[in-house]
């Protein structure tokens, strides 16, 4: 996956890094292109491997979203006739996306090669979406209200966010980034175009000001120069 840089961007995640009394809010999106690089294209091999009966649209089966759950477990089913339960589905090929994405944004501290369907979901609506960064920023005020309207005006000049799907990845602690010690809440949401072959990354964790090892914003940050750009696709 290959970061696209943006100076809008830049400054979105500038402002979303907010200093509060109780805790401090690390915010960052991130472009990328669906183009990968060499070591990624013998990654995508081996995670579709046709020797083996694996192809790249094959379907995984996603886990609920974590905010749905609040509301009720099952959803209703397409005839209407009954409810089951709600399970979403999603390409080998787009997987390996959101996989690639998350080892393009922090690497090279994490690696998500061995991430399952399951540590993902996907999103109902963009407005659920909108409506869950707003619920967890207000905490910051003023300081959040002052940059929510460019931060969603960029992010839709960006990647067009009403022909996105949106997923979200909410590992286990183990495998969880924002897992460590002094994390108050998180989130990562992927914006995904197939359209512009494009995702947009927003991650956002809290952290407590008196846990010693929170300055250190730069975990996580992209670094991925090291690997050889390829312009061919998959």
């Amino acid at each position: 996956m290959k970061l696209l840089e943006s100076t809008k961007f830049e400054a979105v995640n500038s402002a979303l890094n907010i200093e509060l009394g109780g805790c401090k809010i690390f915010g960052r999106i991130e472009s990328y292109s669906c183009k990968l690089a060499g070591g990624e294209k013998q990654m995508y091999k081996r995670f579709n491997n046709t020797e083996n009966g694996v192809k790249p649209n094959d379907l995984q089966a996603l886990s609920p979203p974590q905010t749905m759950l609040a509301v009720s477990p099952y959803s209703r089913s397409i005839s209407g006739d009954e409810e089951s339960p709600l399970c979403d589905t999603i390409s080998r090929k787009t997987l390996f996306y959101l996989i690639a994405t998350l080892n393009a944004a922090f690497y090279p501290d994490y690696d998500f090669s061995d991430t399952s369907s399951h540590e993902f979901s996907k999103e109902p609506s963009l407005q659920w979406v909108r409506n869950s960064v707003d619920n967890n920023l207000q905490m910051a005020g003023p300081q959040y209200q002052a940059v929510r309207p460019d931060l969603w005006a960029t992010m839709d000049e960006e990647i067009t966010l009403n022909e996105c799907d949106i997923y979200s990845y909410n590992p286990d602690l183990a495998s969880d980034p924002f897992g460590e010690e002094g994390s108050l809440w998180s989130f990562n949401y992927f914006f995904y175009n197939k359209k512009l072959k494009r995702v947009v990354f927003f991650t956002c964790r809290a952290v407590n000001p008196n846990w010693a090892s929170y300055q250190d914003s730069g975990v996580g940050s992209s670094c991925f120069s090291a690997m050889e750009e390829d312009d061919d696709e998959i």
